[in-house]
């Protein structure tokens, strides 16, 4: 059943995802749901809806990620791995480092990578202001995690020098871009069609101009 989902909400996209990939995408939700009961990880409860509020909003921001450029991403405030761990099914060849400051996430997503067999994600438990990267990443994810202020304020020691922000928001991106401070420039604002879902998506992506 949850196969059928996912197949018929992927028919109605552009995305190429194989077969392993899509049993590995249904594994993920079957785990999702099963650690949801004792751990609370996301209040949707029906595994039928996170294929498509949880799966298929992850998987539409992977054709902002398919530059050949873009290798080391962090998803910071990844919750339960979203939308890390679905990009990082599509995308075995780049690397994830799915971020978050509470260890029953972290638990889950260690859990994640053993069954899944993700060897490119890992699971790090921190506070985002708290972890340093030497090189950098060449995209700084998030979905659902702070307005974009607060984003790159917390966040603005993350990308590597050719690096950039990218940040899933709601219907409510003008008001966020307007507050923001100089030393980030918006380059982009892409309208994400996602399958079935009434709510506006759109993903911002941003790069630093000057130290905060």
């Amino acid at each position: 059943m949850l196969r059928a989902e996912l197949d018929r909400l992927l028919a109605q996209t552009q995305l190429s995802v194989s077969d392993a990939q899509r049993q590995q995408l249904v594994h993920f939700v079957e785990l999702l749901a099963k650690w949801n009961q004792a751990y609370n990880l996301t209040s949707v409860r029906d595994p039928l809806q996170m294929v498509g509020r949880h799966i298929l909003d992850s998987l539409v921001v992977a054709p902002y990620l398919a530059s050949a450029q873009c290798q080391r991403i962090i998803d910071v405030g990844t919750g339960p791995g979203l939308p890390g761990v679905p990009l990082a099914i599509l995308y075995p060849e780049k690397e994830f480092v799915l971020l978050d400051s509470l260890g029953k996430r972290i638990r889950f997503l260690n859990e994640v990578k053993r069954q899944l067999g993700l060897n490119n994600i890992t699971p790090l438990q921190s506070r985002v202001e708290a972890h340093q990267a030497a090189d950098g990443y060449h995209a700084v994810l998030s979905r659902a995690f702070a307005n974009l202020q607060d984003m790159v304020d917390w966040c603005q020691h993350l990308p590597a020098a050719e690096g950039r922000f990218l940040a899933m928001k709601g219907a409510a991106v003008e008001e966020e871009i307007a507050a923001l401070a100089d030393f980030v420039r918006v380059t982009a604002v892409h309208a994400l069609e996602l399958p079935e879902q009434a709510c506006a998506r759109y993903l911002v992506e941003l790069v630093k101009t000057t130290a905060a």
